[in-house]
């Protein structure tokens, strides 16, 4: 039962636009969740496929803010904004949940821990292909800071009065919106971690271009430089990672 009347535990922020071909497999996974004390929000830019006819058939509680424009961020921000849950998740509408314990698991290590989130592992779907997850390092703020500690968005779960402290996702950044949010979090407060996968993010071709590459490690060099006085060294550390791997990438996109 919620903790308070309409006050479920989880709120899941899933954002659409024309996601019928992948929506499908989002909706199964969190029906098919063992805790089901969880409200499901719906933030659609103006779907004109059959995203919104699955939507309306999913039968789990559930609202769906319409028309939010403005790109990523801004529909992220809106789902935070609309959630009543203790936990916000973003499960975005080509992504969907591991197995039928992640939530149940994850209220878990919030018990256990008193952690204010709580951060797991990812499987990526490449070409029909599940990879096995990347090894979890330890966390502390200068390994993330550094870029030698990983923080993968669709398994993150955030008690909703942190986002109060430390505000909601950066509206003027279009690839490194999370790294900005992750480290002002971190700041305040070390993450409980899960070292296990909870989401499958499905990667898409398009996405993954050299050129969206370089402009989004540009995008996260800019980001990590507003946190450098918080952690000098570990920048320094990130900016021979960066510099190396931009070489790289400018490369590819010339080629």
């Amino acid at each position: 039962m919620p903790t308070e009347p309409d006050r479920p535990r989880f709120s899941i922020v899933t954002c659409t636009w024309n996601s019928a071909a992948t929506l499908a497999d989002t909706l199964a996974s969190v029906r098919s969740q063992t805790c089901q004390d969880l409200e499901h929000l719906f933030v659609d830019a103006g779907s004109t496929d059959t995203t919104l006819d699955l939507v309306d058939a999913h039968p789990l509680p559930k609202r769906v803010l319409h028309n939010v424009g403005g790109g990523i961020s801004r529909a992220m921000n809106a789902g935070i904004l609309a959630a009543r849950g203790e936990f916000v998740a973003h499960l975005h509408s080509d992504d969907y949940y591991a197995d039928p314990g992640v939530l149940a698991q994850v209220a878990r290590r919030f018990d256990d821990s008193g952690a204010a989130w709580v951060v797991g592992q990812i499987r990526v779907l490449r070409d029909g292909v599940l990879a096995e997850p990347y090894p979890m390092r330890p966390f502390s703020y200068r390994a993330y800071a550094s870029g030698h500690a990983a923080i993968a968005h669709p398994a993150v779960f955030v008690r909703r009065s942190l986002f109060e402290q430390a505000g909601l996702f950066d509206e003027g950044l279009r690839y490194a919106m999370d790294i900005d949010l992750w480290l002002r979090l971190a700041a305040r407060t070390p993450p409980a971690l899960i070292a296990q996968p909870l989401t499958v993010f499905r990667e898409h071709a398009g996405s993954v271009s050299s050129a969206n590459k370089l402009r989004a490690r540009q995008e996260e060099f800019m980001v990590r430089r507003r946190y450098l006085h918080m952690a000098p060294l570990a920048f320094a550390l990130y900016c021979l990672r960066y510099l190396k791997r931009t070489r790289v990438l400018r490369l590819d996109s010339e080629a």
